[in-house]
């Protein structure tokens, strides 16, 4: 079958701003957009800049916006979104060049959360662990998926409207430690996202939600952990 493709390029040596272009190549139903894009820059234009590592939904390198939606390339298959597509970058990010944002923003708000485990009591009396319970670690359990594509935080109106907003990844990342029932930390994080850019900026849109390529319940942790912020209890 014939895909037709549209594509944003910038770059930013020539460009003095961004615009589409549209290529026409053979496929199949099958065929990920990941694979088209490594098509195009193969074998019609090897200029076409875009992230990739993994090609199996684990690194979070090729989060993109296919079809006015965020997906990573290498989950989308052609026979789920047809074979006229348009591909574009993140929004709210600046462009570096064609498909690829600059991820630093996005990975300072991350690094804010404390994103590692802080316990400084002394070790248990075996020496080696703390145990916890298969109730405990299935509290956050599901925010321990996250693969920091950034399409949860940049599907959201609050991130687009204000970039100082932590954004759902990064209060994701907060929900995995505050709910761990081993780590120490949980008010420090707590009072972090109190703060004007934390969670007070998140209305309830649910685009982050219907974004992850992990489907992750990211608008219930988010909701838990403004919970935990009123009633000062992480059950």
């Amino acid at each position: 079958m014939e895909i037709t493709i549209k594509i944003f390029r910038y770059n930013p040596e020539k460009d003095k701003r961004g615009h589409h272009e549209v290529y026409k190549v053979e496929g199949n139903e099958n065929d990920r957009v990941l694979d088209i894009l490594e098509n195009i820059k193969g074998n019609h234009d090897g200029a076409l800049s875009f992230r990739r590592s993994c090609a199996h939904g684990v690194c979070g390198s090729c989060g993109m916006r296919i079809n006015g939606r965020n997906h990573l390339a290498c989950k989308t298959l052609v026979r789920d979104i047809g074979a006229e597509i348009t591909v574009e970058p993140l929004l709210g990010l600046k462009i570096v060049k064609d498909l690829i944002v600059d991820m630093d923003p996005f990975f300072e708000n991350y690094k804010e959360m404390m994103p590692y485990f802080i316990n400084d009591s002394p070790l248990p009396e075996n020496g080696r662990e703390r145990l916890q319970s298969p109730e405990d670690r299935a509290r956050f359990d599901d925010t321990t998926k996250c693969i920091l594509c950034a399409c949860c935080t940049t599907s959201c109106p609050s991130y687009w409207a204000n970039g100082n907003y932590y954004g759902p990844a990064a209060i994701v990342a907060a929900h995995r430690f505050i709910f761990d029932s081993r780590d120490e930390a949980a008010s420090e994080r707590l009072q972090i996202l109190a703060e004007t850019d934390g969670t007070a900026r998140c209305h309830t849109a649910y685009n982050c939600t219907e974004a992850c390529p992990r489907e992750i319940q990211i608008t219930k942790a988010i909701g838990e952990v403004k919970l935990a912020q009123v009633t000062g209890t992480l059950k």
